[in-house]
Formats: structure tokens, sequence, C-alpha cells
């Protein structure tokens, strides 16, 4: 296989499709996160009632919980995974719609019930398209399904924070900038529909309780399921750990907010799609056992850019962008594999549910290691505390060596077939 054949992979409709799906996901997160909030703000609203209203993002974490539904029952038109995508896709716009013909001071119950309802949609989005992507992907396309599925997520965070909050200072109303994005999250319906079905239909399962069962009996029945499950959680453990008082750690260094702005919401970002893009591309050519291994080994060595800056005590721009570029270059290649692994860990049947469930245990570290974080720095201080981040990430690497055989089993090619 030469070089030019490691970027063929990207060259087909479920690639493209994966990642205008990828930007469906990300649009409506920051329409009930950040931007939100800016919108509540400027409206007048006490700091308190704002904080109440981080609660509306709860579906994204309990969604596997009415994931078996989407798995039991198909929609009658467009396919297992596509009629679920395009009767979100046109809740999600109406829903957005309806948030910016209300005003949050004199309908604010009615705006919040709004807002939950977004976040529920999106979570149950989230869903459909895990299933989806992971149902349509050949199996040398994962890498490449994940790389561009973050592009065009992050893109889609660009358009519903930033642009919208450009929009909101002086062009448009924040009703107004609220209907656009819905027209754009109703855009998004095209894409379902000129979407590839997938080449192996799979049947449903036969029951409710077949579908809430049978993915958790049918994955706990394979050999060395808890070490995988292990893994899971442990891969990005150490990343977490680094990434989870960041900002805090930059400024008690000495730098100023827009340095850290601009290394990591600008640098960052582009650092995270390259390394995505370099891992899928890696992957065509390694597999996914060997991808894991380095890239994880690369995510674990990078968060030392955090402790020499620690070591170095005075600000210093080089070595700031140093640091951050390697933790999201290395990062963007971990989340590559590491979405690459949970495809493979799936059975067909129960994507929907087995991936949800499976999501929410990778997401583990980055939700609840926080606290654990915050009494650590204290105890070892901030340098021994980077130092700490790797060694945390050694279990997850020895896990990847120790299921070697399993997951080059994984990633073995499959021979599509059709079931009736």
């Amino acid at each position: 296989m030469n070089f030019q054949n490691y970027f063929a992979v990207f060259s087909n409709r479920r690639i493209a499709a994966a990642m205008f799906l990828g930007f469906a996901s990300g649009l409506p997160l920051a329409l009930t996160g950040s931007t939100l909030q800016a919108w509540l703000s400027d409206a007048g609203l006490d700091i308190k009632t704002i904080a109440w209203f981080t609660l509306v993002g709860q579906p994204y974490t309990w969604k596997f919980l009415w994931s078996p539904l989407i798995d039991r029952f198909p929609m009658p038109f467009l396919g297992r995974r596509r009629g679920w995508m395009l009767l979100t896709q046109l809740a999600l716009a109406g829903a957005i719609a309806f948030m910016g013909g209300l005003d949050p001071q004199t309908h604010l119950a009615t705006f919040a019930v709004l807002a939950l309802l977004v976040a529920f949609f999106s979570a149950t989005q989230d869903v459909v398209i895990d299933a989806y992507r992971t149902e349509t992907l050949h199996q040398t396309e994962r890498g490449a399904g994940a790389a561009v599925g973050v592009f065009g997520y992050r893109m889609a965070m660009l358009t519903s924070g930033a642009l919208a909050l450009i929009l909101a200072d002086g062009f448009l109303s924040w009703q107004q900038t609220y209907w656009v994005m819905a027209a754009i999250m109703a855009a998004m319906a095209l894409v379902t529909l000129f979407s590839p079905e997938p080449e192996v239909i799979h049947q449903a399962p036969r029951s409710l309780r077949e579908a809430i069962i049978e993915p958790l009996h049918e994955f706990f029945s394979r050999d060395g399921a808890i070490l995988l499950l292990t893994l899971v959680v442990a891969y990005k453990l150490g990343d977490a750990f680094a990434g989870s008082l960041s900002t805090k750690f930059l400024l008690d260094m000495g730098y100023v907010k827009t340095q850290i702005g601009s290394a990591n919401k600008i640098f960052g970002m582009i650092a995270t799609i390259l390394g995505g893009f370099a891992g899928a591309v890696l992957m065509v050519r390694w597999g996914l056992y060997r991808s894991l291994l380095v890239f994880g080994v690369l995510q674990a060595l990078t968060n030392l850019g955090y402790w020499l800056i620690a070591l170095h005590g005075a600000p210093s721009l080089g070595l700031l962008y140093f640091a951050i570029g390697g933790e999201n270059l290395a990062g963007g290649m971990g989340t590559t594999a590491a979405v690459a692994l949970l495809m493979s860990l799936c059975n067909p049947r129960f994507t929907a549910t087995q991936f949800a469930l499976l999501s929410a245990l990778a997401a583990f570290g980055r939700v609840y290691v926080g606290p654990a974080s915050g009494y650590l720095v204290v105890a070892l201080g901030w340098a021994n505390f980077f130092v700490f981040s790797v060694a945390v990430a050694v279990p997850g690497l020895l896990l990847v060596l120790f299921l070697r055989k399993t997951i080059t089993t994984l990633d073995a090619p499959k021979t599509p077939l059709t079931e009736e």
C-alpha cells in the first residue's frame, strides 16, 4: 500500500456523512451551554438563575437510559437509523426556533423546558449518529470516520458558539440568532436524506426486554469483557487528569486570559483536528492495536509539557504553545483510536445501547476526576501533579499490551452479510 492509499479512505460517501453528521451532533451543544448563558446574561437574569440552567445538559449524561428504545423501535421510513436521525434533527430545529421566539425574562419556565428539550433531542441524536456511524463505516474507515466526526463537531461548536456570539453582538437579536441556528439544524436533515444506508442490515431486537437485557448479556459473555471495560475507562484517564485544571494552572503560572484563550481555543483546536486526521491515516497503516499503544504513549508523555511549564516558573509563550500543541495533537490521535475501539466493541444488533453505555464509561474520567485533581494539586504541587498524570496513564497502556490478541481480533475485517 503506497502513501496515497492511506488518504483514499477519506474519499467516499460514508466518510462525508460522518463529517456532516458530526457537525449536526455538535451544533446544539453551545445553544444550551455557553451561548445560552450569554443570552441569559444579556437578558438581565441573575447569576443564581443562570447557574440553574447548567442542569439542562443532564440528558447528555443519561442518554444510555433510553438508547434501548432506539435499538428496539426503528422508524417506518429511511431505515433503522436514518429515520431516527431525521426525526431528532427536525425536532431540534423546531425546539431551537421556539426558543428564539421567546423572551427568557417573561417566559422563563417555558424557556427552560425548551432548553431541556433541545438537550434531550440532541443527546438522542448523538445516540443515533454514533450507532449509524458504527454500522456504516467499514473496519478500515473507523479511524477516518472518528477524525472527520471530531472535525465536524468542532466546526459546529464554533458555529453555535463563536459565530452565534458575533451575530448577537450587534448584527442580529438573540431571537434572530437562534432562528439562524435552527435553520442550519434543519438543513442537517438533508445530510440524513442523502447519507448512505449501512451495507449490513441487522435485525432489531424482538422485544424491549431483549433491547435492554441482551446488550449487557452479549457484552459480558465475551472473554475479557471486564478488562475491556476497564480499558475504555483507563485509556484517556491520564489525559483527563492533566486537562481537568489546566486553565487554573496556567493562570497560576502567570499567563493572562488572552494568551490562554488563543493558545487553548484556537491553536489547541487546530492541533486536535490535525492529530485526529494524522491518527486516522496512521490507523490505516498500523491497525487498532498499534495505534492505541503508540497514541496512548504519546498522550501520556505530552502531559510533561505542563510539567516543564511548572518547572520554568516564569510565563513563556513558546513553552505554552509547545505544551498545548503537543497535548492536543496527541489527544486528537488518542481520541481517534479510542472512538474506533468503541465502534469495534459494539454488536451491530445493539449498537445504540452499547455505544451509549461505552461512551458514558469513556467520559468517566473527564467528568469525575476534577475534585480529586484539586486535592492532588494541594498535596503534590503542580509539577508533581503532572508527573502523576503520566503515571495514571500507565495502567491503560498495560491493558492495551495485555489485550493485544483481543484487540487484534476486534480489528479483523469482517465480510458484509445481510440479515433478514
